[in-house]
């Protein structure tokens, strides 16, 4: 069992003073909107260990209302918004977290009548999305993103199921907004459910949320289970919900901003292009469908939250590459999976692209199973490309090693199997447009055979305790290098 969850924070902007007092927030002055504020992104989102950055007094719009970027990019305030010892490793925080999400029962939201999201409530003709400093975050994005680490939640129309997911959300003008939603995901499929009966499908966008939940609402979260209570379940105590006055769904009492409409079977707008995760604009610009705005909740002084997918590596591909890790490790073992040692999602392929697992080796097929069970495994079905499998003395978070390992242990011919028609999206830049919908994975067995593993030529390397002494001893040689 994992220690009691150490939860500093109750909402965005404790977690922002936890950050603040721990040194790894920067906050910026009169960076613009249109391209100032994407551009930082940029730059601290390919800089690992950067500090989180709170731009204010935005031009155009009144101080107080602030964005904040970066929030994810260090191991510490991952730790931070996961209740784990903020001085831990990545391979004991991983640990850590899989036990905490193993042992987490799942606990439902509690509805409250009063929060701070209800500080402004804006309905009819005041509606209007356009009052938010909401950023050009890349130079050839097609208009302003304001849902980037935001949450869509949707109910299911027959099981009553609410889903938390974080989708595109774009602005159209003051009381639209569009939301691309990649195919097989559970918000997409509640909405297809509503359009399919020829009914408007509620919904509601939260933006500046919970950390934890947001963190819960871009995680591959078990089907049927509810975002807030999959976080309520983590964190130890239940999420706090108010009712929306439109669509009666519950919205987070603590978020910074709120949307609240109706999507309509038959309405919709031109969406995009918008630089996604993979790097690049593979999805283009089409029809997508609209939310219809019908009302506004904000806190005074509202935070945007951005959480804009670059060219990875990136901050968005770090914190997810940590959170889809853990979940990958717990499905192949549910799976049956003995002696799995290490999974990690790398970065260099936005968390989903490339995935490598380590395991002891036990018996004839050991590393087939488990390179299978991980590239169709929920939490890494969604547009995979590459799973290798390694022996456990290679560490799988070093993309050297595991490089290393397939250059050296594995020979094309008897190690690589292939998966054909997988499940993929508009979002996959591999695949030709007017074709995307499936792809195909590349698994790549990278242990030494099982069958002559013992007379698999000696690593050259020093032993991990030789190894250990030669750095006490020697280490200072390196210093500064």
């Amino acid at each position: 069992m994992t220690d009691k969850p150490n939860f500093r924070y109750n909402d965005l902007r404790d977690w922002i003073e936890q950050v603040d007092q721990m040194g790894e927030l920067k906050r910026v002055k009169n960076a613009t909107w249109q391209e100032d504020i994407g551009m930082i992104t940029e730059i601290v989102g390919h800089t690992r260990g950067s500090p989180a950055v709170l731009a204010d007094e935005i031009p155009g719009h009144p101080a107080g209302q602030r964005v904040l970027v970066n929030s994810f990019y260090s191991q510490r305030r991952i730790a931070l918004t996961l209740g784990l010892p903020t001085d831990a490793d990545v391979w004991t925080a991983l640990k850590l977290w899989r036990e905490r999400i193993r042992d987490a029962k799942p606990m439902e939201p509690v509805p409250v009548e009063e929060g701070a999201v209800l500080e402004n409530v804006l309905m009819g003709d005041d509606v209007d999305v356009t009052k938010f400093p909401t950023p050009v975050w890349h130079e050839q994005d097609g208009g302003r993103y304001l849902g980037t680490a935001s949450a869509d939640i949707t109910r299911d129309p027959e099981s009553g199921w609410v889903n938390l997911g974080t989708y595109r959300v774009m602005v159209h003008d003051k009381n639209r907004v569009g939301f691309y939603i990649s195919p097989g995901k559970h918000g997409r499929i509640h909405r297809e459910k509503y359009f399919a009966k020829g009914e408007p499908c509620p919904l509601a966008i939260a933006i500046g949320l919970n950390p934890l939940l947001f963190l819960s609402a871009c995680t591959e979260v078990p089907q049927n289970v509810s975002e807030y209570a999959w976080a309520g379940g983590i964190r130890g105590e239940p999420m706090r919900v108010v009712e929306g006055r439109v669509t009666g769904l519950p919205i987070p009492a603590d978020a910074e901003i709120v949307l609240e409409g109706y999507a309509y079977p038959n309405e919709k707008l031109i969406e995009g292009p918008f630089g996604e995760w993979t790097g690049y604009y593979a999805s283009a610009s089409r029809e997508e469908p609209v939310m219809q705005v019908k009302a506004i909740y904000h806190r005074n002084n509202p935070i945007i939250v951005g959480s804009p997918p670059n060219r990875p590596p990136d901050e968005q591909s770090y914190y997810r590459a940590f959170m889809r890790s853990a979940l990958v490790w717990e499905d192949i073992e549910k799976a049956g999976v003995p002696d799995v040692t290490g999974v990690w999602c790398h970065e260099a392929g936005g968390s989903r692209l490339f995935v490598a697992v380590s395991i002891k080796q036990r018996y004839f097929g050991h590393s087939r199973q488990a390179m299978h069970v991980a590239a169709m495994c929920h939490a890494g079905a969604y547009l995979g490309r590459y799973v290798v499998v390694v022996d456990d003395d290679i560490d799988v978070t070093d993309l050297e090693q595991v490089v290393w390992a397939m250059c050296t242990r594995s020979d094309p011919e008897r190690s690589i199997d292939f998966i054909k028609r997988a499940w993929s999206g508009p979002l996959d830049s591999a695949i030709k447009p007017g074709e995307k919908g499936y792809n195909s994975r590349a698994l790549i067995d990278a242990t030494r055979p099982w069958e002559w593993r013992e007379q698999f030529p000696a690593v050259s390397a020093p032993s991990p305790e030789v190894a250990k002494k030669a750095r006490d001893k020697w280490g200072w040689l390196t210093n500064g290098t």
